[in-house]
């Protein structure tokens, strides 16, 4: 356990900030798993909609350094290439 006030302060701020993360990288995989849904469901106009939102979820959590910008970018880059392949 933390002794001095700098020490406790930092296990403070390392809770709170892992509490936020954990919730921004939640939403992120939550967006994913709907587009990935859309794309079973061999709908094109939902799967590209929801692919929409989903980009810009990994855009905002790649700039918080939430997940790494390479991360987001293979991720946005497979997602389209499934949804460009629906007929």
């Amino acid at each position: 356990m933390a002794n001095s006030k700098q020490a406790i302060k930092r296990a403070r701020q390392n809770a709170d900030k892992y509490k936020l993360r954990h919730a921004q990288r939640s939403v992120v995989r939550t967006a994913v798993k709907a587009v990935r849904a859309d794309i079973e469901s061999n709908d094109k106009n939902k799967a590209s909609e929801s692919f929409k939102k989903a980009q810009k979820i990994l855009d905002a959590a790649a700039s918080k350094n939430v997940i790494h910008k390479n991360a987001a970018a293979r991720t946005k880059s497979r997602l389209s290439k499934a949804v460009k392949a629906l007929n």
